[in-house]
């Protein structure tokens, strides 16, 4: 990782008020900022492209057809997120008078989000289209669990994770393994 980039991440912190160890308290790695993008849906409450890099968008695209072979039908809710985007979400939240402490639990730090990588997806049901908990009681969670990592995705934020991060069973990375 560039020094430069390093440095322009603390300094975010900082302005943030995020603590200079998070990332090693957390356990959450500087991430890179994908470079290219492909889009692979929309998103269903704002119709904006989803979109991953190029390998995890072929995994996604395997997957996904897999899925509706099977009858399950996976929702791309968001891909790729800047980390000026993730910035501006934390940024967001305070002005709405949440805690920096509390949003961290929901929300990584801008540069330690695996959606900078363009290879995190959250991923809904038709049931479940957002980003909630219930999503771990549809059929679609369940074939995730099962299938997931026979394409190379897999949950990031299950129950009382290392990272101090809410359980987020729509939260699935693909990982080049």
């Amino acid at each position: 990782m560039p020094a430069a980039y390093r440095t322009r991440l603390r300094s975010l912190h900082r302005a943030l008020g995020i603590p200079a160890d998070y990332g090693a308290r957390r356990h959450l790695p500087w991430q890179r900022e994908a470079r290219r993008l492909v889009t692979v849906g929309r998103a269903v409450d704002d119709g904006k492209p989803v979109r991953l890099a190029p390998r995890a968008a072929a995994a996604w695209r395997r997957m996904f057809a897999t899925a509706a072979r099977d009858g399950v039908a996976l929702l791309p809710l968001s891909g790729y997120r800047s980390i000026a985007r993730q910035a501006a979400i934390i940024r967001q939240r305070l002005a709405a008078g949440e805690t920096l402490a509390g949003i961290l639990q929901l929300v990584a730090a801008p540069g330690c989000s695996e959606h900078h990588t363009g290879c995190a997806l959250d991923i809904g049901s038709p049931d479940d289209p957002k980003l909630d908990v219930h999503f771990a009681k549809t059929r679609e969670f369940r074939w995730l669990k099962q299938h997931g990592s026979d394409f190379g995705f897999y949950l990031s934020y299950p129950r009382k994770n290392a990272h101090g991060i809410a359980y987020e069973p729509w939260h699935w990375c693909w990982k080049n393994r």
